[in-house]
């Protein structure tokens, strides 16, 4: 039987980066800021990294979802629409695939932030996760305010997300899945559309949480 050289590498790939354990720490992304502090009487300098602030929007179950519903979580976020002809289709099934390493871990989210918000109400992102499979509060789908989301997703989660009439669908937005950490910090960037950033961002997700066991 003959086997694709891709799906050899893919195996390859991916049993190399999940296998990899170590007690590297994931860096933080964004531009810091330096803040000065009196420490015992002396001033002291303190690096603070950017992170995501406050949200409000509501999900596939009709129901309001804030920054408060990840606290003390690590999660993943993105940005899609459902009637994407493009690069959506595969970034929702290399989610799946995230989905299925984090499912059932309590203190690991997802976040899909649609950027068609006058299309994609609550009822139309239930359909869509429930045909994607999504059975739990893991995997959060929301919609919400537009100048809202475009907002979270260009000026803090650091990617493209807005309208384009010249785009495929109406809309621009970058493939990326982004990981935060408890505080909000993104710690790492991924390609959404291929498998090796699927299972690189895979890899990263347990190297954030032997991060917090320490």
């Amino acid at each position: 039987m003959r086997v694709h050289t891709r799906t050899i590498f893919v195996g390859l790939l991916a049993a190399a980066l999940l296998a990899a354990c170590d007690d590297r720490k994931l860096p933080y992304l964004g531009e810091p800021e330096t803040v000065i502090k009196t420490v015992d009487g002396k001033p002291a300098e303190e690096t603070h990294y950017p992170s995501i602030p406050a949200f409000s929007f509501v999900n596939q179950d009709n129901k309001v979802v804030s920054e408060q519903d990840f606290k003390d979580k690590i999660y993943v976020a993105d940005f899609f629409f459902t009637t994407c002809p493009t690069i959506c289709p595969v970034m929702k099934k290399n989610m799946l695939k995230v989905y299925d390493e984090v499912k059932d871990n309590p203190t690991v989210r997802i976040l899909s932030h649609t950027i068609d918000p006058e299309h994609d109400s609550p009822s139309v992102l239930k359909t869509y996760s429930n045909d994607l499979g999504v059975s739990n509060d893991t995997w959060q789908f929301v919609t919400g305010d537009r100048g809202k989301i475009y907002e979270i997703g260009q000026r803090h989660y650091l990617i493209t997300a807005t309208e384009d009439a010249k785009s495929p669908g109406g809309f621009l937005h970058s493939g990326h899945f982004v990981l935060l950490d408890k505080e909000r910090h993104i710690r790492g960037m991924y390609d959404g559309t291929t498998d090796e950033g699927t299972y690189e961002l895979i890899r990263d997700i347990r190297t954030l949480l032997k991060e917090y066991e320490k």
